[in-house]
């Protein structure tokens, strides 16, 4: 994409923003400490039980005041759906905080720019005070799969001058403003809370909870729901309005989920370099900037995952010494372009990712320059294979003793330790894909360190 539809897109973002009486700055309102990720992909559908065990073990890295969980990849016929619609439309999931909100959503926000192909509100049990590790009662969400009415797109597309941009791309960034306008009419950070955008990509699914994330599981049963790829969180808030849950993690870009563990020394610069791009924070937490840094990086400047990773994390000192010329200056250009957005202070993301342009299911992760937060990511192979990243290494004799047997009897698992010392940039990135229509030989789903 060239600069000047890479001007326009930012610019339509504008117009939504003016649309909106907002300050001119935003305050961080939330602290977060030592929080609990893990994630897994596997190259066969998992059950949504092997998410459970791990976030439980977490405890102790959060306290109860915020969870969540995120799967791609679905099996369409679990679903109700068929793969086609599965794959080509958007999943859009509503979490409703008021019994009256839902009508007023539909209403205002869907029904009438949203050609919706199905729909339904998520299982969940009786009383929701019979499942442990739940502080308040969890939203109701519906799921509507939905794509962008023509007419309604046209006329996006001709408003802000995007005729020369790819259609769908066109069509992500209207789902994306869409649920802009729909979180700050309906769940101001700051004001009434009725409803809210739980994740809006294909074939991707977000619930957060206030309480423990391992409670969702049970509580939305979604044990048997079957993924290529679950992360999950445990939060540790120590600020702010620590009981609104959609200040919990994972949050949601197009087609992505993310999970953090760290702080943000430099909130206020990340979001002042997300404001000159008119991209504005709702829920005022690091997590969420981090989501907003990497949608824009990856579908806005379509960068590589090479090339976002040195913008969030910048190579520095002999790492940057030994790097060829040609690097060298690439890297200069990411890094004057992007320093200020980079995030300063201890952090490490886990990424569901569904790679639309890569026909792939990933799980990424990413973290800091100096490597502050350590990672744990066993690797098995065989003819199905798993891959893992989290932040505690006790969870890997449950993860690679349990999940494999059960998935795969052949399975064997070979996990590697990656300790907080300082190491060349390529090693600052992990990355597992994962495909649900193609069964890799086994050299071809592996794992690539960036």
């Amino acid at each position: 994409m060239n600069s000047d539809l890479i001007r326009r897109l930012i610019d339509s973002k504008k117009k939504l923003i003016d649309g909106f009486d907002l300050p001119a700055t935003v305050r961080k309102s939330e602290e977060e400490g030592g929080c609990g990720v893990v994630g897994f992909c596997c190259t066969e559908p998992v059950p949504g039980k092997h998410i459970y065990e791990p976030s439980k073990q977490m405890h102790n890295r959060g306290n109860g005041k915020g969870g969540g969980i995120a799967a791609v990849g679905f099996v369409p016929e679990q679903l109700g759906v068929s793969r086609e619609l599965l794959e080509d439309h958007y999943m859009l999931h509503i979490a409703f905080l008021e019994q009256d909100a839902k009508d007023d959503v539909e209403n205002g926000f869907i029904q009438p720019y949203f050609d919706v192909a199905a729909s339904r509100m998520l299982d969940t049990v009786d009383d929701w005070k019979t499942i442990p590790g739940l502080e308040v009662k969890p939203p109701d969400v519906c799921r509507y799969f939905v794509r962008v009415k023509k007419d309604i797109l046209d006329h996006f597309i001709l408003d802000h001058k995007l005729e020369n941009i790819d259609r769908r791309e066109a069509e992500d960034e209207y789902v994306n403003q869409n649920s802009f306008k729909l979180n700050q009419m309906n769940y101001s950070a700051v004001g009434d809370k009725k409803a809210f955008v739980l994740s809006h990509g294909r074939n991707i699914m977000i619930l957060k909870v206030v309480g423990f994330a391992e409670a969702i599981v049970d509580y939305y049963k979604v044990r048997d729901l079957c993924a290529h790829v679950w992360i999950a969180h445990q939060r540790f808030p120590t600020k702010g309005r620590v009981w609104h849950p959609a200040g919990a993690h994972p949050f949601t870009g197009i087609n992505i989920a993310l999970v953090h563990n760290g702080d943000f020394a430099n909130y206020h610069s990340v979001t002042e370099h997300l404001l000159q791009r008119h991209i504005r924070p709702q829920f005022l937490t690091d997590t969420e900037v981090s989501v907003l840094l990497f949608d824009l990086l990856s579908r806005t400047y379509h960068y590589s995952l090479e090339h976002i990773i040195e913008a969030l994390a910048p190579t520095s000192e002999l790492d940057f010494d030994r790097l060829p010329e040609t690097k060298k200056k690439l890297y200069r250009a990411i890094q004057a372009t992007h320093i200020h957005g980079s995030p300063d202070g201890p952090w490490f993301f886990i990424i569901a990712r569904n790679n639309i342009a890569q026909e792939q299911f990933q799980l990424l992760g990413i973290t800091d320059t100096a490597m502050l937060r350590p990672r744990f990511s066993p690797l098995a192979t065989g003819r199905c294979r798993s891959g893992s990243s989290l932040r505690r290494n006790r969870l890997l004799t449950r993860r690679c003793s349990v999940f494999p047997k059960t998935i795969s009897g052949y399975v064997r698992c070979r996990p590697f330790l990656e300790r907080p010392r300082r190491q060349p940039y390529r090693r600052r990135g992990l990355h597992f894909q994962s495909h649900p229509r193609v069964r890799p030989a086994a050299d071809d789903l592996h794992r690539q360190i960036r």
